[in-house]
C-alpha cells in the first residue's frame, strides 16, 4: 500500500425500502477536516486521470456502477516511492479510499453503466488558483496503462 493511503470498508444498512451507506464521519480514523463534497461520473471505458494536490486530500467512493481507481506514488521522499495502487470501487466493493497530497491519481468506468463518483475534498476549490496539477492520462511518465489486463 501506498503510504499514507488509507481504505474505509463502508457499512451498507438495507432494508425493505432502499438502503444507507454511511461515507464519512467525524469519528472516522480518516476524517481529518471537511471543506467540500463533489458527485462527478464516468461513462465506461471513460478514463478520468491524472491529477494532484498541493494541500487537498481526496476521499473516493463510487455510489453506482464500477471504477477502477489508481494511484501512483511519485514523492522523492516516499518510502513507497514508484509503487502503484489498484482499487476497484463502487457497488460491488463499497469502500472509501482516502488520497494523501503530492500523489498522482486517477480512475476509469469499468462495467457497462455510468458510475457515480463521490469526492469529499479537505480544502476548497480557488477556481483562480486551483489546487490541481494536471498530467495528461496516457502520455506522461506514469508506468501504468489504462487497459483491461486480461489474466
Amino acid at each position: 500500500m501506498i503510504e499514507g493511503v488509507k481504505i474505509k470498508n463502508l457499512k451498507v444498512f438495507p432494508d425493505e425500502r432502499g438502503r444507507v451507506i454511511e461515507i464519512l464521519n467525524t469519528n472516522d480514523e480518516l476524517f481529518t477536516k471537511f471543506a467540500r463534497v463533489i458527485m462527478t461520473t464516468v461513462y465506461p471505458n471513460i478514463v478520468k486521470a491524472w491529477h494532484y494536490h498541493e494541500k487537498t486530500i481526496d476521499n473516493f467512493t463510487a455510489l453506482k456502477g464500477m471504477i477502477k481507481l489508481v494511484i501512483y506514488d511519485s514523492r522523492e521522499d516516499s518510502p513507497t516511492k514508484g509503487e502503484i495502487n489498484e482499487f476497484f470501487i463502487g457497488e460491488h466493493n463499497p469502500i472509501l479510499v482516502q488520497i494523501p497530497t503530492h500523489v498522482p491519481h486517477g480512475f476509469k468506468g469499468i462495467g457497462t453503466e455510468e458510475a457515480i463518483v463521490i469526492g469529499i475534498c479537505t480544502e476548497l476549490h480557488d477556481p483562480k488558483n486551483p489546487d490541481q496539477i494536471n498530467i495528461d492520462p496516457h502520455n506522461n511518465d506514469i508506468p501504468y496503462k489504462w487497459a483491461v489486463k486480461e489474466r
